[in-house]
């Protein structure tokens, strides 16, 4: 309740306030109620409408059944929430404005980057498209809210050289396998964390890994990846069957967390910037510049789309003046 207040206020003064302005008086509201319990003065005569919690939870037993996970599906309730119960309308009452009003007073409350609020605009247009399916309101209001432009960087893979670095700079053997895995296979941090020995295919030197939705695709590995990973799995001396461990005992499986740990400072120490999501892009832009179709490359990585597979990769000048010189010579 209290945090809606300021937010409403906040809303208020967004035509009259600059940026800055705002900031400091969130800041000055946090702490004037910070000790004090807000709630509404005439709660006999204040109007709740919250229906919109039964289409919420339908809604996200509907994703559930679509495979989408539990950290997916976290995020969705919490933006939702969020917006439902400060617009405090039935679903089918909600206008384009409200939307536009909370997602303004949002940005400016919070400070957060237009590539933020665009994700939350997708979660928003990912439910009201779900209502409007379902006959469940007569228009989708987010048809009218305004789209969030970001600016788009690019973000490039590691070059050979920066490949070549952290593999030189590795504290263990350990480390220099889940490096290579990393790159050779095109996994995902969470995908790596989750897979174990048994996994492995060392005969045909692949796997079967479990993606986003539950879908299940096959990757694999480069001779000198599955040469690394031999190697450690020789010095291991615990019954973990994870195929990457923390290096003290009781010898744990490796988190999510723990891996980008690994490979940050990994990084650091070679003098490169480097975080585990950028081995799948060099991989997938490795393997779209030398050669491999985009439906291969769409493939290894676990797209259903060959749109997110192409903003994965960083397409070379030279690469296109060869096939330029190959394909349109005269």
């Amino acid at each position: 309740m209290k945090e809606r207040m300021i937010n409403q206020v906040l809303y208020g003064m967004q035509e009259i306030l600059e940026d800055s302005q705002l900031s400091e008086l969130k800041t000055v509201l946090q702490n004037v109620l910070c000790g004090y319990r807000v709630e509404p003065e005439n709660q006999e005569i204040m109007v709740l409408d919250d229906s919109w919690r039964d289409d919420l939870e339908s809604y996200l037993m509907a994703k559930a059944l679509e495979g989408k996970s539990a950290a997916t599906l976290k995020r969705y309730r919490y933006e939702l929430n969020r917006l439902l119960s400060y617009v405090n309308k039935a679903v089918d009452k909600i206008r384009p404005g409200d939307i536009s009003g909370y997602m303004r007073a949002y940005k400016r409350a919070r400070g957060i980057s237009n590539q933020t609020l665009k994700n939350i605009r997708a979660v928003f247009s990912s439910f009201f498209g779900w209502l409007r399916d379902r006959d469940r309101v007569r228009k989708n209001p987010m048809v009218q809210v305004e789209q969030i432009k970001v600016e788009k960087k690019i973000r490039k893979p590691y070059s050979d050289t920066e490949r070549e670095k952290m593999l030189r700079n590795c504290r263990t053997l350990r480390d220099k396998a889940m490096l290579e895995f990393l790159y050779s296979t095109a996994v995902r941090v969470s995908e790596l964390a989750a897979l174990n020995i048994s996994d492995v295919r060392f005969g045909t030197r692949d796997m079967i890994v479990f993606g986003k939705g539950a879908k299940e695709r096959v990757v694999y590995l480069n001779e000198r990846s599955n040469m690394y990973l031999l190697e450690y799995l020789a010095i291991r001396e615990d019954n973990n069957p994870a195929l990457f461990v923390a290096e003290r005992s009781p010898h744990r499986r490796l988190t999510k967390s723990g891996v980008e740990d690994i490979v940050r400072k990994t990084g650091r120490k070679a003098g490169v910037h480097a975080f585990p999501h950028r081995f799948r892009r060099t991989a997938a832009t490795n393997a779209l510049n030398r050669g491999m179709p985009v439906q291969e490359v769409a493939k290894l990585l676990g797209h259903s789309k060959l749109e997110t597979t192409m903003e994965y990769c960083t397409v070379e000048q030279e690469s296109v003046k060869f096939h330029h010189g190959k394909y349109l010579s005269a």
